[in-house]
C-alpha cells in the first residue's frame, strides 16, 4: 500500500512544531525526486489548523514551482546522468510515458501533472530535457499546483476533523483511482 504508509509518516510529520519547514522541503524535493506527495502533508495541516489553509497552500506552491525549476534544470543539463537513476528506482517506464504525454501536449501535461497525484518530478524533468521554455513551464507548474494544493488545502480546513479518518480510510483508493480519471481524461482527451 503505497499511499497508505505515506500518509501515516507524513501526519506525524504535520503534527511537530515546525511542521511549515518540513512543508518547505517537501514540496521541493518532492518536485525534483522524494517519493511522498506534498499533499499528503498539506491536508493534515489544514485539518489541524484551518485559519492557515491559505498560507499552506502557498508555501506548498511556491516551494513545489521552486523544486520544479530544480527538477526542470536537472533534466536540461543532466539527463543523461538522470536515466540510469530512473532505471534503477522503477520509474524509467513513467518517465516514458511522462515523456510521451509531455511531448503531446506540452503545457498541458505539465497542468495536469501539477494538479493530479502523478509524480509531478517526472514533468519536471522531462521539460528540461526537451528544452521546454522555461516561463511556459513555471506557468503551467503555478496553475497545475496551487489548483492542487488550494483545493487540498481549502477543502480539509472547510471540512475540518471529520474528513481526516475519510480519507485515512480510503486514501490508497482515492489516490489511485485519481491517477486512473486523469490518465483516462488525458486518453481521451
Amino acid at each position: 500500500m503505497i499511499f497508505a504508509g505515506l500518509y501515516n509518516r507524513v501526519m506525524r510529520w504535520a503534527a511537530h512544531p515546525h511542521a511549515e519547514r518540513y512543508l518547505v522541503g517537501v514540496s521541493i524535493f518532492e518536485s525534483i525526486f522524494f517519493p511522498i506527495p506534498t499533499a499528503l502533508m498539506v491536508a493534515p495541516m489544514a485539518v489541524a489548523k484551518p485559519d492557515k489553509a491559505v498560507r499552506i497552500a502557498l508555501i506548498a506552491t511556491s516551494m513545489s514551482v521552486l523544486g520544479g525549476v530544480f527538477g526542470y534544470y536537472l533534466g536540461y543539463f543532466a539527463i543523461s546522468a538522470i536515466e540510469p537513476v530512473l532505471h534503477d528506482v522503477g520509474y524509467w517506464d513513467k518517465y516514458m510515458t511522462a515523456h510521451r504525454w509531455f511531448e503531446e501536449w506540452g503545457f498541458w501535461a505539465v497542468v495536469v501533472a501539477g494538479f493530479s497525484p502523478i509524480p509531478f518530478k517526472l514533468f519536471t524533468i522531462s521539460a528540461g530535457a526537451l528544452s521546454m521554455a522555461l516561463l511556459p513551464f513555471v506557468l503551467a507548474a503555478i496553475v497545475g499546483r496551487s489548483a492542487h494544493f488550494f483545493l487540498v488545502s481549502l477543502l480539509m480546513a472547510w471540512a475540518g476533523p471529520k474528513m481526516e479518518p475519510v480519507v485515512k480510510k480510503y486514501i490508497e483508493w482515492l489516490g489511485w483511482a485519481t491517477v486512473v480519471l486523469i490518465g483516462v481524461f488525458i486518453y481521451f482527451h
